[in-house]
């Protein structure tokens, strides 16, 4: 008797301290939200209500609250997740929102230190953005670039001739199987080979694909490292240790540390063969300044490594985002024909046959730079954005946010918020023509986010997307791999960014 009564009382006391628990804030004006379970906190709500789909997950649990940011514990992270349009603007240029994490992700990717720009915040990150922007910026990142255009220019060439003619090496064969192409990586190489062009003024020849194409599917397997569940290993990192493989965190150190070995060959071959007096590239630029303050500055935030990482960080978008993107416009190509005729009809008008799309043709085809703008804003790549930090406690929308609180936008609620595009669950290009002409005021989208934390690789995604895409529709008829009508979207992959399954695609030449 006495023992059930222990039992009884212990249980009482469990209880009500996981209540307790349960509905711990840290502070008493913290935006509403779920409550908190073991473990893993409201990560546990998160996922029963849409688990293939967070940004929608909270959104629902936005509506459900009542309320324009939701305040909830992811682990031991106290979080917020601005869902409203007005307020996800506001507070990407919010100063004290522009720190970030020091998580397990990040932690794995650059050698267990601080480094790179991605996920680095304050004086270290201000140096090296600023400055890899300003350089890199003469080798033709974020501005238009002669050289860099013809270099996507042949690439492109490539795809198409692999596509329509064959496979050349025998990497290709997995690309190319008669007249089926395998996406997410048919795209990869144009994207790969002119960061490496910008980087240091070479590219790869198609002789030696493999290694892009190798480089493409390992840093997806980071991307995907943290899919569904896979996210659980940001909130207990020692899962890492007890399930490497399930945990996602042997894939995310697969698919990083490829990119760290490739850019660690191209760094070396740069530095054995630099001269101090005259820079051929910005691997040059950067080694020349790391060389200067090794000498002259006590904490330099210069270094091989954080080169490295400064060339990984620019790099992951373009191995598997700006493709992903594309894999995504075919998607919605195969479920409406029509957009795929319009496209068509619009480059044999302007540009012909005779020769490739250019960027100074942007202009005049406005239907398929809103196609490309349009899946973007449909499919946010990042639904919920790369998680922010406060960096110091501060006031919001007039609740009260403490010293590192994680700060997340939901770009699927901006995305398709009702108010600003009408009808948001369609897709329709349309939406960004007025009187022929593409109307860039009327793309409300933040694909790259804003503020400071704004992807600086954007004015380079946009410009190649539209060179690869406008080429590959130039050149070919996009149909499902069994010719069957494609009628209903595939099953998305949610990890860092998200992506489809890889599928095949019949394509059929035009000329």
């Amino acid at each position: 008797m006495i023992g059930v009564i222990i039992t009884i009382l212990l249980v009482a006391i469990l209880c009500a301290k996981f209540y307790k628990n349960a509905y711990i804030r840290p502070g008493e004006n913290f935006p509403p939200g779920p409550p908190s379970l073991p473990v893993y906190g409201a990560y546990w709500i998160v996922l029963l209500k849409q688990i293939n789909n967070l940004g929608g997950s909270m959104r629902k649990i936005a509506r459900e609250y009542r309320t324009k940011i939701v305040g909830l514990y992811l682990g031991p992270y106290a979080t917020i997740v601005i869902d409203d349009s007005k307020l996800i603007k506001e507070g990407l240029f919010h100063e004290d929102f522009d720190g970030r994490l020091d998580i397990i992700v990040a932690r794995l990717r650059s050698y267990w230190k601080k480094l790179g720009i991605f996920f680095t915040d304050g004086y270290f990150w201000h140096v090296q953005r600023r400055f890899s922007l300003r350089y890199m910026r003469d080798y033709g990142f974020g501005r238009r670039e002669e050289s860099l255009e013809a270099v996507v220019a042949n690439e492109t060439k490539e795809m198409i001739d692999m596509a329509k003619n064959g496979p050349k090496y025998p990497v290709e064969h997995e690309m190319v199987k008669g007249d089926l192409i395998y996406m997410q990586h048919f795209f990869a190489v144009p994207f790969i080979n002119g960061m490496i062009h910008i980087f240091a003024r070479t590219t790869l020849p198609r002789s030696e694909y493999k290694v892009l194409f190798d480089l493409a599917r390992e840093v997806l397997l980071f991307q995907r490292g943290t899919n569904d569940f896979g996210g659980a290993i940001t909130l207990t990192p020692w899962l890492k240790d007890l399930m490497p493989g399930y945990s996602g965190y042997r894939d995310m150190r697969r698919g990083n540390q490829a990119l760290l070995d490739f850019f660690d060959k191209v760094i070396k071959q740069a530095l054995a063969t630099h001269d101090e007096t005259f820079d051929r590239h910005f691997l040059d630029v950067y080694i020349r300044k790391w060389k200067e303050e090794e000498h002259t500055v006590k904490r330099t935030t210069f270094s091989e490594d954080q080169l490295q990482l400064v060339c990984t960080d620019y790099m992951f978008p373009a191995a598997t985002g700006v493709q992903a993107v594309l894999s995504l416009l075919v998607e919605r190509l195969l479920l409406h024909p029509e957009v795929q005729d319009k496209i068509h009809e619009e480059i044999d008008r302007v540009v012909g046959r005779d020769r490739l799309p250019t960027l100074d043709d942007r202009r005049n085809m406005p239907y398929t730079e809103a196609c490309i703008r349009e899946i973007m804003r449909y499919e946010p790549l990042v639904p919920l954005g790369v998680p922010h930090r406060a960096m110091k406690a501060t006031k919001f929308a007039g609740y009260d946010i403490p010293e590192h609180c994680v700060v997340s936008f939901n770009y699927l609620s901006l995305h398709h918020d009702k108010e600003i595009w009408g009808d948001p669950e369609n897709f329709r290009p349309e939406r960004f023509i007025e009187n022929g002409q593409l109307q860039v005021s009327k793309d409300k989208s933040l694909p790259f986010g804003a503020g400071k934390r704004l992807c600086a690789g954007e004015t380079y995604a946009r410009q190649s997307m539209f060179q690869v895409f406008s080429g590959f529709m130039q050149a070919f008829t996009v149909s499902t791999a069994d010719g069957k009508p494609l009628k209903k979207p595939m099953r998305k992959i949610q990890g860092i960014i998200t992506t489809l399954p890889e599928f095949w695609v019949r394509v059929t030449p035009r000329y």
